[in-house]
């Protein structure tokens, strides 16, 4: 396992964008869209592991849950209001300053640091669930960041994990069509070469320990502008559900 799987220039292209985490017109727009439907299944699939009412008014009330690379706070701040106890930990120092104003703006108690998913393993660090959304295409070492991730995890836990398929269509969706075409995203966010199919997906998950449950797609619909979770279609971009047995 590698002692460091931060690459410095990924860090830095989000660096430079922290200002506009919550600015739901700026760089982040295609997050802010695509928000809703990763709530959902974030939500319903820890409601499900956990035996959880999410009709209930704190339903999330006793978990641990940690965001890696949790950026501004877009799934940290729901989670709280959830009633989870929520750290958020960000390898970029500028998006924590951003997180931590916005959160305390919004009167919710949110733990943000600085740091990595080795850190906090290193420090022994455990957590209910760990949320691991659109982080494993910008690392250096995907294995070793998901041995750490496995590593946080209290046995019987959940890990959710998002990223983008490697084919020609997310080439043609994920860095054609939002980097060079729509320009929601600055040219150069995206290295399709990082990009991971669900297969090698899984097979990282299982030599880092877990055992994959399910997986997902989030499929963006032209015509309607928005998104929605798809069974079938993880052709661009995809989530996963492992835990720790």
């Amino acid at each position: 396992m590698s002692t460091n799987t931060i690459d410095t220039a990924e860090i830095a292209k989000f660096e430079a964008m922290a200002a506009e985490w919550w600015d739901l017109e700026g760089k982040f727009k295609p997050l802010h869209m695509m928000n809703p439907v990763r709530l959902d299944y974030a939500t319903r699939q820890i409601a499900a592991e956990f035996d959880r009412d999410l009709t209930a008014a704190a339903p999330f009330a006793g978990l641990r849950i940690l965001d890696i690379g949790c950026g501004g706070g877009l799934l940290c701040e729901p989670m709280a209001r959830l009633g989870a106890t929520i750290v958020g930990v960000d390898a970029a120092p500028r998006n924590i300053p951003v997180a931590r104003i916005h959160a305390e703006q919004s009167g919710l108690v949110i733990d943000y640091r600085v740091g990595t998913a080795e850190d906090m393993a290193a420090a022994g660090e455990q957590f209910d669930v760990v949320l691991n959304m659109e982080v494993v295409e910008h690392v250096a070492d995907p294995q070793g960041y998901l041995t750490a991730c496995q590593q946080l995890l209290k046995p019987g836990g959940l890990h959710l994990c998002s990223t983008i398929n490697r084919n020609p269509k997310s080439f043609a969706m994920a860095i054609v069509g939002a980097e060079w075409v729509m320009r929601w995203l600055p040219k150069g966010t995206h290295d399709w070469d990082k990009f991971i199919t669900p297969e090698e997906l899984f097979a990282l998950l299982e030599n880092a320990g877990l055992t994959p449950v399910d997986r997902k797609g989030y499929v963006f619909d032209m015509l309607r502008f928005n998104w929605s979770i798809s069974a079938k279609d993880l052709s661009v971009n995809y989530v996963t559900a492992a835990v720790k047995r």
